[in-house]
């Protein structure tokens, strides 16, 4: 294929380089030669032929030149002299990455899945339970210390969180509880008690002395850790303090419940 493009090449500088190589033959013919061994004809446009003479002899008129005739140069097409393809090169390094372009619209919705399998069964739900009340009897007066409250009746007592040797009921299920306190005053005596959370007075029930007796409430909600204790206090003796009762009715009813575990949220 290149040998073929060199030859057609080599025809067409033949024929472009024709009318130069002709004159250059005529310029080197010898100046001293016979003019009549020095004749050539030119063409004017009226397509007329005269002897050529030079302008520099005397007695002669110059000749009147016609404009000579433009000779049309070839072009040559480069594209006959490309080669083969060469073989691919090797890929270059990756450029840097551009900016990130903006979000695009959100697409539409996919088709539905089909539904998977059953799990397992999870946990049964637990439920908490603490609950107690109790009741007293017996007829307290107030000495030159701080007494606890014993009660000697028992109507519930779930899970025998309350203990009835102390007094007092152990928190065993964290969580939110609900206390009541009722008690009988004494007639010409102050009656003063502490609802107390482990060291901690957290609620009174009190009344002043009176001529007559009547039943005094307390109640609160506590929110209580494991291993904290509730009891009730009698107040010291700086004034006369009784709680009244007698030994066929209950007067004294201390009473609690869980109302939310803590580990249900």
């Amino acid at each position: 294929m290149l040998v073929s493009n060199l030859v057609l090449l080599g025809v067409v500088f033949a024929k472009w380089a024709e009318p130069y190589i002709t004159q250059n033959r005529d310029a080197e013919q010898d100046p001293y030669e016979p003019r009549d061994n020095q004749r050539s004809t030119e063409y004017y446009r009226d397509g007329s032929g005269t002897e050529c003479r030079r302008c520099c002899d005397p007695a002669e008129e110059p000749p009147q030149y016609a404009n000579p005739h433009y000779q049309i140069v070839p072009q040559i097409n480069i594209t006959i002299l490309k080669g083969e393809k060469g073989d691919t090169g090797g890929r270059g390094p990756y450029g840097k990455s551009g900016k990130s372009g903006q979000t695009g619209p959100r697409g539409p919705h996919g088709v539905k899945g089909t539904k998977g399998s059953i799990g397992s069964p999870g946990e049964a739900c637990k439920s908490y339970y603490a609950a107690f009340s109790v009741g007293r009897k017996k007829a307290l007066h107030s000495n030159d210390y701080y007494q606890t409250m014993i009660f000697d009746t028992e109507f519930v007592n779930l899970y025998g969180h309350f203990n009835m040797f102390t007094g007092k009921f152990f928190c065993y299920v964290p969580g939110i509880y609900f206390f009541s306190l009722n008690a009988h005053t004494w007639n010409q005596k102050e009656t003063y008690m502490h609802v107390m959370k482990n060291e901690q007075e957290m609620a009174i029930l009190y009344a002043q002395p009176s001529d007559r007796s009547i039943m005094q409430s307390q109640s609160l909600m506590l929110e209580l850790e494991r291993d904290d204790q509730v009891w009730v206090r009698l107040y010291k003796g700086e004034r006369e303090n009784a709680v009244f009762s007698d030994d066929f009715d209950t007067y004294i009813t201390f009473s609690g419940h869980l109302i939310k575990a803590k580990s249900e949220g």
